[in-house]
């Protein structure tokens, strides 16, 4: 019977997952609620094989997997996440995961899964990988994830071709497999020209002498950005970034790249500015100066700051400190919805009613459709309604909470602020019947709030 050591700090998943473990995979199953604890048990205990979910709290799976293979361990481990992070999934594989795994709403079906993850995994270690053993396990792990992305081996040729590239390119995966010579790279450039992943050990000089423009460059990474003109003739931006593959024992596997197609995120002059040599721009002549906003978007400071900010903010209750962060985030993308709610949320908590209602607003704006903005929207304005004697903020509060609770009709904070709501104009019955739906909800285990994951 094998033996697997099951990691994550979900206490209800391993209440359903390790019973049903045992029985249907007919398993020997221990636990761990953090990967400290997970080390304490691998001191007295051998596992044959190791679940390891991705986000776990202080030192995350792809942490641990590192403590584990430096250590000489080999014990097969299956990285287990929600989280579709295409660069997980090579981080994982660099670090010597053996598999990895998505957390889905069809429990049985992703028990199969992992049953057989398992036996396959241990099988390969006692036996040797057989041929195109890491080849598979590449292009599971990609397909996890619908970023286009593809992986050519040392001689160039294309052993992976995600989903997301095939609905980019128009060309399927069997009809791309196993190509070389630049033939992946028609669709984009129309002609066989070097893709960013066949430069990657080259010299800046000569990725410049490729037309791709430099962005990032660390070891055995890099992103740049290239004009294109695909079959079709329209001239388009494309941004790239490769990295470099190596298995758990350092050998190199291939080269892993991504695309996206980036036009409409830059400014209409980098089609059309002309060639020529000033201080502060780049080759194709245009000033460094005006591609800092885009290229920020696209590496996602914007994402930085704003996770400063949430930082600061939701878990430290730095709301005045954290505005800040938010403030470049929305200097970077202005589009980003979720970035101008937290900092209405900030305003809130510090009193400015009506700076606070300002981002709420533009967050709605944003999106319309989403629930705690739309809550938070019309709390505010109950809020500033009830202080300010404001009949018609309450009335408007009031429309956007009935769109709430007709999304969700579990929502009962939303119920509860109808009916205080309701209760300030005078509507004394219907406020009654709305706080009774409140209590019912909660006293029934019903209560239901659509709200983000922060972790």
């Amino acid at each position: 019977m094998l033996s697997v050591l099951l990691i994550d700090d979900q206490n209800s998943l391993l209440e359903v997952i390790h019973p049903l473990l045992e029985r249907i995979g007919q398993m020997k199953v221990k636990t761990a609620a953090s990967a400290k604890e997970a080390l304490e048990l691998m001191i007295s205990t051998t596992f044959d094989a190791m679940i390891v979910d991705y986000d776990l709290p202080e030192i995350n799976g792809i942490e641990l997997l590192k403590i584990i293979r430096a250590k000489g361990d080999t014990t097969p481990v299956i990285i287990f996440t929600g989280v579709g992070r295409e660069y997980a999934a090579i981080e994982a594989l660099n670090n010597g995961a053996d598999f990895f795994l998505k957390k889905d709403d069809d429990v049985k079906a992703q028990l199969l899964e992992m049953v057989q993850m398992i036996r396959q995994a241990v099988d390969q270690r006692n036996i040797g990988r057989g041929p195109g053993t890491t080849q598979k396990i590449l292009s599971d792990a990609f397909n996890f994830f619908n970023q286009p992305a593809f992986i050519i081996d040392r001689e160039g040729k294309v052993i992976v071709w995600n989903k997301g590239m095939a609905a980019m390119t128009g060309m399927r995966e069997g009809d791309i497999l196993g190509k070389g010579d630049w033939q992946y790279s028609i669709p984009f450039f129309g002609h066989r020209s070097p893709m960013l992943s066949d430069l990657i050990f080259q010299n800046d000089a000569t990725i410049l002498e490729n037309h791709y423009t430099i962005i990032e460059k660390e070891k055995g990474t890099i992103t740049a950005w290239t004009k294109a003109t695909p079959e079709e003739g329209h001239q388009t931006v494309l941004w790239m970034k490769s990295t470099a593959l190596y298995d758990s024992k350092g050998t190199f596997i291939g080269v892993m790249g991504s695309v996206r197609d980036v036009t409409e995120e830059m400014e209409a002059e980098l089609l059309t500015k002309p060639k020529k040599t000033i201080s502060g721009a780049d080759s194709s002549g245009t000033p460094i100066s005006s591609k800092a906003g885009m290229f920020d978007k696209i590496l996602g400071k914007a994402k930085t700051s704003y996770r400063k900010g949430m930082r600061l903010s939701f878990w430290e209750g730095k709301y005045a400190e954290a505005i800040p962060f938010f403030d470049k985030a929305i200097e970077i993308d202005p589009l980003h919805a979720d970035v101008w709610h937290d900092r209405g949320v900030c305003y809130r908590v510090l009193g400015k009613d009506a700076e606070a209602l300002q981002n709420f607003d533009r967050a709605v704006e944003l999106a319309p459709d989403n629930e705690e903005f739309m809550f938070s929207r019309a709390e505010m304005l109950k809020t500033i309604g009830i202080l300010r004697q404001r009949r018609d903020l309450l009335e408007s509060a009031v429309q956007i909470l009935n769109r709430v609770v007709e999304k969700n009709p579990n929502n009962a904070e939303a119920w509860n602020c109808l009916g205080t709501c309701s209760k300030e104009l005078g509507k004394e019955q219907l406020s009654r019947q709305y706080f009774d739906k409140s209590r019912d909800l909660i006293k029934q285990g019903k209560n239901k709030k659509k709200t983000r994951s922060f972790d």
